[in-house]
């Protein structure tokens, strides 16, 4: 369980017995810490590797909970690490990698999130949660608030991919649509969550969908461990991450920095790079121009959903991530992610969201112009199913084969 939340930005203590949103002081997002040092002799890699539990919970000493069968869980986690094929565009890539969280609860490592923070929100009382989303977070927090037996309400852009939408709706989670961004959802979930009574559960305003969120740069140091044959725990030289809210990117930053306490890895870190769209990339402009906190970018719009994040309250924790990596920001354009999404389909068997397309494109560019070297060990983050998109392609003009006809196969020849 964790020992204290500690705000990111001014360092005052909250309590850790009640619920927190941001910081009481300066409003920016709280992070949850740990006594390390008492656990140890008991939470090793060796203790890690025997333990049955079939989800992120494996990490149990690092979550909110004091014991794993606390947890509100579907299953999260423990995602595959796939070796891609050098074939095709991927051919110059020595050791590449595609982390594939399709493989979550709800196709979405959104799910690793909810997990962590819902299970501490029902530990706390709450009766119902609230969030705005653009896409994969609606899903999952319908699903994990339905396991603990809460409410949940939500406020999604109308423009949210149906997919989205629809299992929300299927999961009666209270669904409404919202004539623009998540960022005015935001706004709609602030103003009534003391009207209503909910729990804001939005993205870094409160503590603990970043501690599920680090669970995957727990899981990268084992895999590449297993990857090279070895126990000693690996971290790869670059990790391409799609960012809207960034909470995946700073919670695997948080993840290796209490992996380097726990005496698990040494100080040396993988080089850290955001890739947005160029539709919606605070980020990108915020760390071209040296600056700590990203404005609100006007007019976004992409069609990669969990890219549309206009401001971010987690920005300077990002670009902080960036610095500290020796990493980068980059953009990519909507033609060229889903140019990305087919190649990752086609030549890995990946069908990866837009933002996976996005972070695969961003490395080919990457590797093209120096900055990435073919032989450097290079993680690309596919953070959803390809399926939660199938609105964005189009099958008219297929031909239809007539099974009655005994030609119908000689144009295939």
């Amino acid at each position: 369980m964790h020992s204290s939340l500690t705000c990111a930005m001014c360092g005052t203590d909250h309590a850790v017995d009640q619920l927190q949103n941001l910081c009481t002081e300066c409003e920016k997002p709280l992070l949850a810490h740990y006594d390390l040092d008492s656990i140890k002799s008991t939470f090793t890699p060796d203790v890690v590797r025997k333990r049955t539990i079939r989800s992120m919970w494996k990490f149990w000493d690092v979550l909110p909970v004091n014991d794993p069968s606390e947890a509100v869980s579907l299953g999260e986690g423990l995602t595959p690490l796939l070796t891609c094929n050098r074939t095709g565009p991927f051919e110059a890539f020595e050791n590449l990698f595609i982390k594939d969280e399709s493989f979550n609860p709800t196709g979405s490592f959104k799910a690793r999130g909810m997990s962590a923070a819902v299970t501490r929100a029902k530990a706390l009382g709450v009766e119902t949660v609230a969030l705005p989303s653009a896409g994969n977070a609606a899903g999952a927090v319908t699903y994990y608030s339905a396991r603990a037996g809460m409410g949940c309400a939500i406020f999604m852009p109308e423009d949210t991919p149906p997919a989205n939408i629809i299992e929300s709706v299927v999961g009666n989670a209270n669904v409404n649509l919202v004539n623009g961004l998540i960022s005015d959802c935001g706004k709609l979930v602030k103003q009534g969550k003391d009207r209503f009574s909910w729990f804001d559960l939005s993205t870094l305003k409160e503590p603990f969908r970043i501690e599920g969120k680090k669970t995957m740069g727990y899981e990268l140091a084992f895999d590449f461990a297993d990857h090279a044959g070895t126990t000693d725990l690996q971290l790869p030289d670059v990790i391409l991450y799609p960012t809207g809210g960034g909470t995946g990117l700073i919670g695997m930053w948080k993840a290796f920095d209490e992996m380097e306490k726990l005496g698990w890895i040494g100080s040396e870190r993988p080089r850290m790079v955001v890739v947005q769209a160029e539709g919606c990339s605070p980020i990108v402009k915020a760390f071209e121009a040296g600056e700590e906190h990203a404005p609100l970018f006007k007019n976004a719009a992409t069609c990669a959903a969990g890219l549309r994040v206009p401001i971010a309250v987690g920005d300077f924790l990002m670009i902080r991530a960036l610095h500290e990596s020796g990493g980068t920001a980059i953009s990519i354009s909507d033609e060229a992610l889903m140019e990305g999404v087919k190649e990752m389909s086609a030549c890995q068997g990946v069908y990866a969201c837009p933002e996976g397309g996005a972070v695969w494109k961003a490395a080919q560019q990457l590797l093209e112009s120096g900055w990435i070297k073919p032989e450097e060990k290079v993680v690309l983050f596919n953070t959803g199913t390809g399926l939660k998109y199938n609105h964005l392609f189009s099958v008219d003009g297929l031909p239809v084969i007539d099974h009655n006809d005994p030609t119908c196969l000689d144009r295939l020849s």
